[in-house]
């Protein structure tokens, strides 16, 4: 592409391309990373020309970001980050300074939020607040600087508590590999008889999550070889929620972390999905839906791994329906030359018997048996495998039933009577009379000739255009729900219509 022979700058034209098939809906048609490196080949393979039509594009969209589909938004703020963090965090962050004047739940303020989010993610605090130096009002909205928030840390010359004394206890137990059977005797005659279930929970994952804080794998090491220590105390949802939050609670200052470590207590059962919404829809969550994308993020963990659970059980059921069928005829064939090889007689002292060798009959049973012997088994894991996928099917039920029960009754708290707006479209015109607003600057252009890649339509820094924010807090909370609602029914229409059939919606508006 670096060197097609045409007349004219085809930079546009492969850019435009590139962002179209990146936001395709609803689903691009390769997956959001392989754009990421053509984007990237494209800028080191033209640097003279092809990263300002890229910057031209961000500006563009980050104009009309407002406009723009919750799932597309979301996408664009996951490839802009992964795109920054290979080129040194470089982006002129004092062009868009003013969303600090914008309200928290403005959806430009959001994206740039959201955007150092997650390239914080992708590098550490103190890199990113570097490249924000140049507008340094921007480090507002930097998540606080990662660490963790443990309940029970000793303070130089304090003096130590019951609970201090027995989270040390239980760290000393668990460094020094006793089992999982041991630490649930001793949480049961030494934390729950005293302190009750509440301060146990507590106490027994705030100290396993200390434990496993250093590295990804500490973590999983200790969600493995004490799981069944979680799984004692929180056997059922309403406990489970309550684990949710502690871990919450310990990762407040790490959003990755926390996603990591509720994602990886499901994979393990030790969290179910249907806790996970309960926990997502706890108003805490529910009043951060248009200014964080961190609990929607955590519900799509959670439905996409209950979802990829039925994929992956119905691929393993269909080469297992291969398998089996092979089997049968690698057993029909053993079958048939045992039992041709039983009907060679021949006559020895007058008396018929058997004309084959011995060795090879005795090796034509052993096939026989071994062949049945591997289809009886193939056929058996297929069951399981088919009870499995039933099982799957009725949790993946629950859980958008759950959700479309909760969608629905949240919705109804908030959104205008049917009356007033029935449609998304409908939504955004109604109270126009409670605008709020504010100067931002004239919307950019796609057109980018210049030399120092700025939009020959657009303003220098500091050159203020009137505009105005059209939506308050409640309006832009429900055009954002809204929004997320229809990313998610669009991604799975299917178990949303079964949903919708056993559900009536009473909310009295449609996600259009």
């Amino acid at each position: 592409m670096v060197g097609l022979p045409v007349p004219f700058r085809y930079e546009y034209l492969m850019a435009e391309t590139i962002f179209s098939q990146l936001l395709f809906l609803p689903h691009p048609p390769f997956k959001p990373i392989y754009y990421t490196l053509v984007i990237i080949d494209l800028c080191k393979a033209l640097p003279g020309a092809f990263p300002a039509v890229v910057a031209g594009a961000v500006r563009a969209l980050f104009e009309k970001i407002a406009d723009l589909d919750m799932e597309c938004r979301m996408r664009l703020i996951l490839w802009f980050s992964h795109h920054l963090s290979n080129f040194q965090f470089i982006w002129p962050w004092e062009e868009w300074a003013y969303v600090l004047d914008l309200p928290k739940w403005a959806p430009q303020r959001v994206f740039v939020q959201e955007v150092l989010e997650r390239e914080i993610r992708l590098s550490y605090w103190e890199k990113v607040k570097q490249s924000v130096e140049n507008a340094p009002g921007l480090e507002e909205l930097l998540p606080p600087k990662g660490g963790t928030n443990f309940k029970y840390g000793m303070d130089d010359g304090s003096e130590q508590t019951e609970e201090q004394r027995l989270s040390v206890e239980l760290s000393k137990m668990v460094k020094g590999r006793q089992t999982a059977r041991e630490l649930i005797s001793w949480i049961e005659e030494s934390v729950y008889q005293v302190h009750g279930l509440e301060s146990t929970l507590q106490l027994v994952v705030q100290t396993l999550l200390d434990i496993g804080s250093k590295s990804f794998t500490h973590l999983i090491t200790i969600l493995e070889r004490y799981g069944q220590v979680i799984a004692k105390i929180c056997p059922d949802e309403e406990r489970q929620v309550m684990l949710i939050e502690e871990l919450s609670s310990y990762w407040k200052n790490n959003p990755q972390m926390r996603a990591i470590t509720i994602d990886r207590m499901m994979g393990y059962r030790l969290i179910s999905n249907l806790a996970i919404a309960r926990w997502v829809f706890s108003p805490v969550n529910i009043d951060q839906f248009h200014t964080s994308d961190l609990p929607w993020e955590i519900l799509r963990n959670a439905v996409s791994k209950t979802y990829n659970r039925i994929v992956d059980l119905r691929k393993e059921i269909s080469s297992l329906k291969k398998d089996v069928i092979s089997a049968e005829e690698a057993s029909a064939k053993a079958r048939a030359d045992l039992e041709g090889a039983e009907q060679k007689l021949m006559l020895v002292d007058g008396e018929p018997t058997v004309g084959e060798n011995p060795v090879r009959m005795k090796r034509l049973k052993s096939y026989a048996e071994k062949a049945k012997e591997k289809e009886v088994s193939i056929r058996e894991n297929l069951e399981v495998k088919e009870a499995l996928l039933g099982r799957a099917y009725n949790e993946n039920e629950a859980l958008f039933l759950a959700l479309y029960k909760k969608l629905s009754s949240v919705l109804k708290e908030r959104l205008p009577e049917p009356s007033k707006a029935r449609t998304l479209r409908e939504l955004k015109s109604i109270n126009a009379a409670d605008e709020i607003a504010v100067e931002l600057e004239e919307p950019s252009a796609m057109e980018m000739d210049d030399e120092n890649g700025r939009a020959k339509e657009s303003h220098s820094n500091g050159e203020k255009a009137s505009n105005v924010y059209k939506f308050g807090e409640e309006e832009q909370w429900c055009i954002s729900t809204l929004g997320y609602v229809k990313a998610f029914s669009r991604q799975y229409a299917s178990e949303f219509q079964f949903a919708k059939m056993h559900c009536p919606s009473s909310a009295g508006l449609s996600c259009q």
